[in-house]
């Protein structure tokens, strides 16, 4: 049996909860859901399976101090960083190179996300567990959310026949990965019972990432294998500096499992969300009677229900019906809780007027 690790995936910027995630403070570091940042829960709920040497954390330079500090508890050497963002596809096989340096041998290793919410940890933690038993046996395990409605914000993963079970949860063939869907297909996709969400988390084994890599993406191999060879080496800061920028950037969607064979889902309902808006806090936080989430500060109202406000300052609001309020020390955010996806389209101006101190 393998040791299994986890890869945290934590760099990214979470434009789409700007104003309050910045690049220099994004998402996975805020405490939008109790005390704890998106970080420290990724981390948290690993702890009672995983001891805190098997935890691997990706990110970018300019964020590895400070998700250091939140989390002492892993070693600082656990912790990787690239220079620049060159898509998922790089980052888990280089992070999944780490894992067997740090293993000394061949080990298990579950992608992960830093910045995304699972209520149920205690099941998360048993079909992680069950999914890794499923990799062992050579297959890439991805997990499904059984889909609450018909998103057009999610891929999907249509499942085939049914594969021997594991831990208690079923296991299907992966037929397909569908891209993000129109609305009618979506609710097609709901309706027929067959698709979940993909979530993005992926289980294998070290030697089963190496050969889809090699396999599909040979040049990109090839690049993390150099700069692997310079693990725990004096050269490896300057070989990182100058090979990482030259890898193609790539998604382990489209690099990877599209054109992977013997790929298997478990889907599972743990209480998942991607955070992917303001909207989306409206449904993971407890409101008060009228519907209402206050993140930070006070809130008076009047006449007012399904709205959420995050500010330092007492806010007063009149006869609103399902707003975002999000106020920080130089930006300013009104929305209608429908529109909250569109906040990228405030981030791309900014980006586009070069208005870089608001970003």
């Amino acid at each position: 049996m393998f040791p299994l690790y986890a890869l945290i995936m934590a760099g990214g910027s979470g434009t789409r909860l700007w104003p309050l995630s910045r690049q220099n403070r994004p998402k996975q570091m805020l405490r939008l859901i109790g005390e704890r940042s998106m970080f420290q829960l990724a981390v948290d709920r690993l702890l009672p399976v995983l001891p805190p040497e098997r935890i691997v954390v990706v990110t970018t330079a300019d964020l590895l101090d400070g998700l250091a500090a939140q989390m002492p508890e892993l070693p600082r050497c656990n912790f990787l960083s690239e220079p620049e963002g060159r898509g998922t596809a790089p980052v888990i096989g280089l992070g999944a190179l780490y894992v067997r340096h740090l293993a000394e041998g061949e080990a298990t290793v579950a992608c992960l996300t830093a910045d995304h919410f699972i209520k149920d940890a205690a099941t998360f933690r048993r079909v992680l567990l069950a999914a890794a038993q499923v990799a062992e046996r050579g297959q890439i395990v991805t997990l499904g959310i059984r889909p609450s409605f018909a998103s057009i914000g999610f891929g999907y993963i249509e499942r085939g026949a049914a594969l021997a079970p594991e831990g208690g949860f079923e296991v299907h063939s992966v037929k397909a990965f569908r891209e993000k869907p129109d609305a009618d297909t979506a609710a097609a996709f709901v309706a027929d019972g067959a698709h979940s969400w993909n979530s993005g988390m992926f289980i294998w084994t070290t030697a089963r990432v190496e050969s889809e890599f090699a396999r599909q993406l040979p040049d990109t191999m090839a690049k993390l294998r150099a700069i692997a060879g310079a693990f725990g080496a004096p050269a490896f800061a300057a070989t990182m500096a100058q090979t990482w920028p030259t890898v193609e950037r790539q998604t382990i969607d489209y690099g990877i499992m599209e054109g992977a064979a013997d790929v298997a889902v478990i889907p599972v309902d743990v209480g998942w969300s991607d955070v992917g808006s303001w909207a989306s806090l409206l449904d993971i936080l407890e409101p008060d009677g009228a519907g209402n989430v206050i993140l930070s500060g006070n809130h008076l109202t009047v006449d007012t229900s399904g709205t959420l406000v995050s500010s330092g300052k007492l806010v007063a609001t009149i006869g609103l019906r399902d707003m975002v309020i999000v106020d920080t020390e130089d930006a300013l955010l009104v929305c209608p809780r429908a529109r909250s996806q569109d906040v990228k389209r405030i981030v791309e101006q900014l980006q586009q007027q070069k208005r870089g101190q608001y970003l």
